[in-house]
């Protein structure tokens, strides 16, 4: 089963692998084979889901609340997210204005077919929008009982410290940060970690695979597997091709004796390895076959030695990103329209 970490500086305990619904429900992945995927998670002992309005352009929400109909709500943990395009993408259907925080949350409820979520998160930073706007707009959302805690994705050091500022006066905290992180892309570890350790936030980390370059699949020289998300030209490949060279790929296939050592998979030791970092309160994991579930929640409650450690630190070596900038540099700079 899966081991549960509190969500940052709070009382709100969370599956420390979370299963999302990103690039897959709604668009990559047929309903029923959706519906299969989110039972399996829950019978393997998560209870902790992600979301966004903004997948498949609403229809994932939906494909999430319909599979977990008949489940228990408060054993469960729902989160979802606001900012990108919805709908008919008018000047107000995007970012983080009261409209559309407000509009937005009560569209996600609706499609979720819940009361209320338990985490609501700023999809990106909104450069458009005064600051004090969007937190008093959560902090009403919070009041109202429509969400029950508040978080960021890919927002910087400073985002993150001003925003939690702001939190704090109006009455609620910002408990967590949804950024990218594996042992490919560490951007996060030299400034956004350390702020949110300040601030009492934790870490839900997207991509622990590295768009499934981790998991081994793709060996250099060799055809691209059939079905894989570097053939999907719904977004997938597009997302994964940073990754996508011979290098990379090289060292990548470096890493399993580390994880024969382990007795894991290359796809759980990519998982374990962002879960020792210790402001990361969850992995985010999805799949699109329900037997990838099962796979997956074996890296929960994995210790890596630190020499293990250290060995992928110098497999992997130059290839890794670490640049602190890259999270402002990925930003929208105008509200996406």
């Amino acid at each position: 089963m899966v081991n549960y970490r509190y969500l940052g500086n709070s009382g709100l305990k969370i599956t420390e692998i979370t299963y999302g619904n990103w690039l897959t429900h709604g668009s990559q992945v047929e309903n029923d084979v959706a519906t299969q995927c989110v039972h399996a998670a829950l019978d393997a002992g998560i209870t902790s889901f992600d979301t966004a309005d903004v997948y498949a352009n609403t229809k994932a929400e939906q494909v999430l609340g319909d599979a977990l109909k008949g489940q228990r709500r408060e054993s469960l943990e729902i989160f979802t997210k606001v900012y990108w395009p919805t709908g008919p993408g008018g000047p107000n259907d995007t970012g983080l204005s009261r409209k559309h925080v407000m509009e937005s949350i009560n569209g996600s409820l609706q499609r979720l077919g819940t009361d209320y979520v338990d985490l609501y998160q700023a999809h990106r930073y909104d450069v458009e929008t005064p600051l004090e706007e969007t937190m008093q707009a959560f902090a009403d959302i919070v009041r109202q009982g429509k969400a029950l805690y508040i978080g960021v994705s890919e927002w910087t050091a400073d985002q993150i410290r001003a925003g939690a500022a702001l939190a704090k006066e109006l009455g609620f905290q910002l408990i967590s940060s949804q950024p990218q992180y594996s042992m490919l892309w560490r951007v996060i570890e030299d400034e956004v970690v350390p702020a949110s350790q300040e601030t009492g936030i934790s870490q839900i980390v997207w991509s622990p695979m590295a768009q499934g370059v981790l998991s081994g699949k793709y060996v250099p020289g060799k055809e691209l597997p059939a079905g894989s998300r570097a053939t999907d030209d719904k977004g997938g490949a597009k997302m994964i091709q940073r990754f996508m060279h011979d290098d990379v790929l090289e060292r990548v296939q470096r890493l399993r004796p580390v994880a024969e050592e382990l007795d894991l998979s290359m796809a759980q030791l990519s998982v374990a390895w962002v879960l020792q970092n210790d402001n990361v309160a969850a992995a985010l994991v999805g799949a699109s076959r329900p037997e990838q579930v099962a796979e997956n929640v074996k890296a929960s409650g994995v210790t890596i030695p630190a020499e293990l450690l250290a060995k992928i630190d110098d497999v992997l070596g130059d290839v890794v990103e670490r640049d602190a900038g890259k999270t402002l540099e990925g930003m929208p700079k105008t509200r996406v329209a």
